[in-house]
């Protein structure tokens, strides 16, 4: 068989040539010429452009990816500068609180306030006596209490009946919810329950990450530690 018969058969694949200029890195040393004669789609339409020029233009696609990360990532750190203010600012109120029969309405006026959250309502229970007939420590049933101490996580989603949907003001309005158990310090069992809602039905997803809700349900937790028998403090 002569070479050219050879060729027919076996003709040269574009991984051919890949894997040629691959393992001779000089083969462009020795004809520089190429690099000036080799024309390119420019990516942006039709116009055929030179392999520099090419290069060039992916280098400044890819330095506008670059930008628009860091612009986001500014964004993202500026965002959560904003949300540490917020809890921060939370947090002083709640030591500022000088009465602890006042520590539920506090949090739920700071948590509307300073997140933007339509409505919110707190219940607790087994507290000392001295605050078992306020309104924040009554209407509860055993199935919720049950409930708030199952949950690992803060519940967020849809309404689904839940009982602690009816301690706000205008239930009818709660298309989404995050529920978030209270607990003394990393107790299992819940000793009351923070309920938050929308009428923004994505407002509270149920794919939403509850990082945020974790913290915030472990500072209301800790404030309100002060209800539970062991305070004395009214």
């Amino acid at each position: 068989m002569n070479p050219s018969e050879h060729s027919i058969q076996n003709p040269i694949t574009e991984d051919d040539i890949a894997n040629f200029l691959a393992n001779t890195p000089d083969f462009f040393e020795r004809h520089a010429e190429l690099l000036a004669t080799v024309q390119l789609s420019s990516g942006h339409g039709s116009r055929a452009v030179s392999l520099q020029e090419r290069q060039a233009g992916m280098l400044r696609d890819k330095i506008k990816v670059l930008e628009s990360r860091v612009v986001d990532m500014i964004r993202h750190g500026q965002e959560n500068v904003g949300i540490a203010d917020k809890l921060q600012q939370c947090t002083l109120n709640l030591l500022l609180t000088a009465h602890a029969r006042d520590l539920p309405d506090t949090i739920v006026r700071e948590i509307q306030t300073q997140f933007a959250v339509p409505q919110a309502a707190i219940k607790v229970w087994h507290v000392n006596g001295i605050f078992s007939m306020e309104d924040f420590s009554t209407g509860v049933s055993e199935d919720t209490q049950t409930f708030a101490s199952s949950l690992t996580t803060p519940y967020c989603g849809v309404n689904s009946g839940f009982e602690a949907v009816s301690w706000l003001p205008d239930p009818a309005q709660a298309l989404s919810v995050a529920l978030i158990p209270l607990r003394p310090g990393k107790s299992p069992q819940a000793f009351g329950m923070l309920v938050l809602a929308s009428s923004d039905p994505e407002r509270f997803s149920s794919g939403m990450g509850t990082d945020f809700l974790e913290r915030i349900g472990e500072l209301a937790g800790a404030a309100l530690s002060r209800l539970r028998p062991a305070a004395s403090e009214a």
